[in-house]
C-alpha cells in the first residue's frame, strides 16, 4: 500500500526512463516491494511466514519441473522411474528429497502463516478477499499434494488414492459417476496415474496465479500488524526495503538451515516407510495414512462411524469438507471490532484451545483407526465445528476487550501494556526513538 508520504520512483538513467515509459516493470516492483510499499513499523516475525511461503512454492515448482523431465507416469515403470531419479540422474537424489521433504515445509510454513491470521485477526474487514484467497490457495495445496502423493506409485500411494477417491462414492446419485470420472475407470490405475501426473504438474501455477492476486488484493489495504490497528499516519510505517526486506532474509536463512537439516541428514523422516514399496492391489498395508499435513482433515473424516439418516462416510466427507470450507466465514462468524487476539482475553485463550484441539486431531489422524483414538477424534472434531460457529460468535459479542492504543507508533514508542502474545513474539525497538530506524 502506498501512502502519500512514500516516495515516489524515479529512475535514475536513461535507459531506466526509457523502459519505464515503455513498460513500468521497476515502477511496480518499487511500489510492491521496494521503498514505495511502506508496512506496518511493528510487525514481527510471524509476518515473515508469508515469504516462506512464497519461496516454497518456488522451490516446489523448480524441483518440480526437473523431476517431470525423468518421471514416468505409467504403473508398469513410475516406481522405477522414481529409483532412477535417485539413483541414475545427476543430483536426482537432491531434487527427489528437495520435492517430497519441500511439500511438508510448505505446509508448516502456510500452517503457521494461518494461525498468525486467525491471532491477529488479519481475517477482518477490509481484509476479508486476502484471506478468502488464502483459504483457496490452501485448498490448491491440499489438491496438488495429494495428487503428488500417489506419483511414487508406492503402497501408500495406491492405497491412499484408493480410500479417498472411493469416498466420493458417498454422495448420493452422482457419486459412483464421480469416481469413475477422477480415476478414469473402475480402480486406480494407469488412466489415474497420468490424470493426476497432468494435474499435479498444472496446480502449482495455478497456485502461483492465486498468490498473485493474494498479493495484489493485500496491497490495496496494507499489512495487518500485531496491534490490529490501522495505519494513521506516517509515524506508524515504515519503508518495506530496506528494513524488512532485511528481516525476511533473516527469516529465509532460519528456514534454509532447517530444511537442510532435514535434507541432509534425515530426508525420510517425514515420510512414510510404505511408500518405498511398489504398489501392490493385492496386499492392502495394516495401517493406511495420509501424509502428516492431512491427518487433523483425516480425523475428522474418520470421526463418523454410525449411519444418521446419511451414510456415515459420507457425512464424514460433509465434515471434511465443511472443516475447510468454514475457514471462508470466519470474518463474519466473528464480529468483535477488534482484530488482535491481544486485546481480547476470552477470545484468546479459546484460540489456544483451538490449536491445542487441531494438535490433537493430527494425533489421532496419525493413529490406528480404533479406541480411544475414535472417540477422541470425535470430542476433537466436535470442538473444531463448536468453536467456530458456536463459542467464537458468543465471546465477539460479550467480551469486553482491553484498551487499544491510540495508534501503531503509540504501540510501538510507550510499549504495548497488553498481554498474551504468542511464546516467542515480542516487538522489540518500542522504546526506541522515531527515527528511520526499524522499531518492530
Amino acid at each position: 500500500m502506498s501512502f502519500g508520504w512514500s516516495k515516489p520512483y524515479e529512475p535514475t538513467s536513461a535507459l531506466g526512463k526509457w523502459f519505464d515509459e515503455r513498460l513500468p516493470v521497476p515502477r511496480l516492483v518499487h511500489g510492491s516491494l521496494g521503498g514505495g510499499y511502506e508496512v506496518p513499523r511493528n510487525i514481527n516475525y510471524f509476518y515473515n511466514f508469508g515469504v516462506l511461503a512464497g519461496l516454497a512454492l518456488v522451490i516446489q515448482i523448480v524441483t518440480g519441473v526437473v523431476l517431470a523431465m525423468h518421471y514416468a507416469a505409467n504403473t508398469e515403470v513410475a516406481f522405477s522411474s522414481v529409483e532412477h531419479i535417485m539413483r541414475d540422474v545427476n543430483y536426482g537424489w537432491l531434487m527427489r528429497y528437495m520435492h517430497a521433504n519441500g511439500a511438508s515445509f510448505f505446509f508448516i510454513v502456510v500452517y503457521v502463516h494461518m494461525w498468525r491470521g486467525l491471532y491477529y485477526g488479519s481475517y477482518k474487514a477490509p481484509r476479508e478477499l486476502v484471506w478468502m484467497l488464502g483459504v483457496v490457495i490452501f485448498l490448491l495445496m491440499m489438491a496438488t499434494a495429494f495428487m503428488g502423493y500417489v506419483l511414487p506409485w508406492g503402497q501408500m500411494s495406491f492405497w491412499g488414492a484408493t480410500v479417498i477417491t472411493n469416498l466420493f462414492s458417498a454422495i448420493p446419485v452422482v457419486g459412483d459417476a464421480i469416481v469413475t470420472f477422477l480415476l478414469g475407470g473402475f480402480a486406480v490405475d494407469n488412466a489415474t496415474l497420468n490424470r493426476f501426473f497432468s494435474l499435479h504438474f498444472l496446480l502449482p501455477f495455478i497456485i502461483a496465479g492465486v498468490v498473485m492476486l493474494k498479493i495484489w488484493s493485500l496491497h490495496i489495504p496494507g499489512s495487518n500488524n500485531p496491534t490490529g490497528v490501522e495505519v494513521k499516519g506516517p509515524a506508524d510505517t515504515i519503508p518495506f526495503h530496506p528494513y524488512f526486506t532485511a528481516k525476511d532474509l533473516f527469516g529465509v536463512g532460519v528456514y534454509l538451515t532447517i530444511f537442510s537439516i532435514f535434507l541432509f541428514f534425515m530426508p525420510n523422516f517425514l515420510g512414510h516407510p510404505d511408500n518405498y514399496i511398489e504398489a501392490n492391489a493385492l496386499a492392502t498395508p495394516e495401517h493406511i495414512v495420509p501424509e502428516w499435513y492431512f491427518w487433523p482433515f483425516y480425523a475428522i473424516l474418520r470421526a463418523f462411524t454410525f449411519d444418521f439418516i446419511l451414510e456415515a462416510k459420507l457425512w464424514g466427507v460433509v465434515a471434511m469438507v465443511s472443516a475447510i470450507v468454514l475457514l471462508f466465514f470466519l470474518p463474519w462468524l466473528d464480529s468483535s471490532p477488534v482484530k488482535s487476539m491481544r486485546y481480547r482475553p476470552k477470545a484468546r485463550m479459546w484460540t489456544y484451545v483451538l490449536l491445542a484441539d487441531i494438535l490433537i486431531l493430527s494425533w489421532c489422524g496419525g493413529a490406528v483407526a480404533e479406541q480411544p483414538y475414535i472417540i477422541i477424534s470425535q470430542i476433537a472434531a466436535i470442538y473444531y465445528f463448536a468453536h467456530f460457529l458456536i463459542i467464537l460468535p458468543l465471546v465477539s459479542r460479550t467480551e469486553t476487550p482491553l484498551p487499544l492504543p491510540a495508534s501503531i507508533s503509540e504501540a510501538v514508542l510507550k510499549g504495548d501494556a497488553s498481554t498474551g502474545a504468542p511464546a516467542g513474539i515480542t516487538d522489540t525497538g518500542r522504546n526506541a526513538a522515531p527515527t528511520a530506524q526499524p522499531a518492530e
